[in-house]
């Protein structure tokens, strides 16, 4: 009776056991018991997924033989996709090995990674394709699945991909799938350069959102109405005027601030350009009267005549001598390019790569009631420089005394955020308006001591990339920065967010398991059979007490 109800009781196990596979295979659901909470999807990524209307395709390009940490990128990868399969059956995936496609994925802009792998104790190289495409009806979207930022170990650039991961493929989703509805100005007409100079930015920027020029000429004759129409973009950006704006287009500006409007300042104080310097070895830096001053001070920022030079900086390439009839050419060190490490404690610096930027000027924050964040700021060896300034290509040759660089930390871009009183509350406005506010409501602005920040060079009349220097091959952090100051100024914060997700993830001491191998491995293999000996030896003396 004994013996029957035991085999009754393995069967029910059995049938239980049977039923959960069979039930597993129809309904998915994965519980987030991480202390990070890893695994737990953002409000703004189930809103994208959930209103998805036609299938998405998601082609990852992490299969095939690479090194075993990365495999670690590969799950982490695939689970998440998987949860965005199980929000919405129409996002479909599948991993593919990127060897037999690897000509057209270069062909596509998706460059290899090249590794540094560690393995009993030996160093080695692995290139692999760290790259999703993601389609969308008829519109794709490339998927960076490992980070280009610095970081301290290879370690810790894997632990920063995994933590953009949601980042990546919900912005990719939301770049095809979105509607643009918000409006951006690029304001002309103050010396502003051409728009082959912008395209890098610009173009990355239409992916979200509309962009229409918008100029001030109108201004003379019918203000007000200069002001409505202005008033009808989100955002407007001021990108490197060279020449004075007149109180009236001041005016226009700063009414259009009060109402609520956005605006991106990158400006350039100082007139310091290396065409010049490269056609003759030398250029004169002096300063250049925007007349934007007494503006910006009023809403709490002061930019100063002068430039930077930091010990951290980007490098410039020039002959160097000749070999033959063939010219040499090095890169050398430029301290008048400052390479900004961003903090990643904001969402809109969080894991990017160094922000290069190019004969800026300090800027200062003044005492209001408008909450100042400083979001680029040089590193600690820096030098001011007064202008007018001689600037010679022949520095580049000086061994820089570290002791010169004593200046603290120089800020180069503030975000500022409040309800911010008109520049002209105390003033004789420039012209009558109708609907005159001398305070306004929530609003915020960003000011960068920088306009070359977002200005790409150009090639036999093609515009260069602008996060990639064409000599060097270094990647920079100016669009992800400029696209994240803009997405943080319209309130795209959703996605913005998503960059602010830490993840805790542990990793082995490769030292450590190197030195202690053989210790472990033969812990491995003697420590599974000594248990089961022991509950070998252990049930036969059980059972012989019980039947003898």
């Amino acid at each position: 009776m004994s013996r029957n109800k035991s085999y009754r009781n393995v069967f029910v196990v059995l049938i239980i056991l049977l039923a959960v596979n069979f039930a597993g295979t129809y309904a998915y659901k994965r519980f987030d018991l991480t202390h990070d909470k890893r695994y737990t999807l953002s409000k703004e990524t189930i809103r994208l997924v959930e209103q998805i209307e036609k299938p998405v395709f998601i082609k990852v390009y992490l299969q095939g033989a690479f090194p075993a940490e990365f495999k670690r990128l590969q799950v982490e990868t695939n689970q998440f996709l998987e949860e965005l399969s199980e929000l919405n059956d129409l996002v479909q995936f599948r991993f593919i090995d990127p060897i037999s496609a690897s000509k057209d994925l270069i062909k596509k802009g998706l460059q290899p990674s090249r590794l540094t792998v560690q393995e009993d104790g030996k160093v080695s190289e692995a290139v692999i394709f760290p790259w999703a495409i993601v389609s969308y009806d008829d519109k794709e979207a490339n998927v960076p699945l490992l980070v280009n930022a610095l970081a301290p170990s290879q370690e810790q650039q894997l632990q920063n991909s995994i933590e953009n991961l949601e980042y990546e493929f919900a912005n990719a989703i939301h770049k095809i799938s979105e509607e643009k509805n918000k409006t951006i100005a690029i304001l002309k007409g103050n010396g502003q350069p051409e728009d082959i100079y912008l395209y890098s930015f610009l173009k990355r920027l239409s992916e979200y959102y509309k962009l229409a020029e918008f100029t001030l000429d109108s201004v003379e004759n019918n203000p007000e109405k200069t002001l409505g129409e202005l008033s009808n973009y989100d955002l407007s950006i001021i990108a490197k005027p060279s020449r004075a704006f007149d109180e009236k287009e001041k005016f226009v500006l700063d009414q259009y601030i009060i109402q609520g409007g956005k605006t991106l300042w990158l400006l350039d104080n100082v007139h310091a350009e290396m065409d010049s310097l490269m056609l003759t070895g030398k250029s004169l830096a002096f300063n250049r009267d925007l007349n934007l001053t007494d503006m910006l001070f009023s809403y709490g920022v002061r930019i100063n005549y002068n430039i930077t030079q930091d010990l951290y900086s980007g490098s410039i390439r020039l002959a160097a001598g000749s070999t033959g009839n063939q010219v040499q050419y090095e890169n050398f060190r430029w301290p008048y390019f400052p390479m900004i490490f961003a903090d990643n404690s904001h969402s809109i610096t969080k894991n990017i790569d160094p922000v290069l930027l190019k004969f800026p000027s300090s800027l200062d924050t003044l005492k209001n009631h408008i909450k100042k964040t400083i979001i680029l700021e040089s590193s600690p060896l820096t030098k001011m420089i007064g202008t007018p300034v001689n600037i010679s290509l022949n520095e580049v040759a000086v061994e820089q005394d570290k002791n010169e660089f004593k200046d603290p930390n120089t800020n180069f871009g503030v975000l500022l955020e409040g309800a911010f009183t008109s520049a002209y509350a105390n003033r004789i406005m420039p012209f009558e308006m109708n609907n005159y506010s001398r305070s306004g409501i929530e609003n915020k602005m960003i000011i960068i001591s920088d306009g070359d920040i977002g200005i790409n060079e150009v090639f036999r009349g093609e515009p260069l990339p602008l996060d990639q220097d064409k000599w060097t091959n270094q990647h920079y952090g100016n669009i992800d920065f400029l696209l994240n100051s803009v997405h943080y100024l319209m309130d795209d914060n959703g996605l913005l967010n998503l960059r602010s997700k830490s993840l805790q993830i542990q990793f082995l001491d490769r030292e450590k398991t190197f030195d202690q191998r053989t210790y472990w491995q033969l812990l491995n293999l003697a420590l599974p059979l000594f248990i089961l000996f022991g509950f070998g030896l252990l049930f036969n003396l059980m059972r012989k007490r019980r039947y003898n």
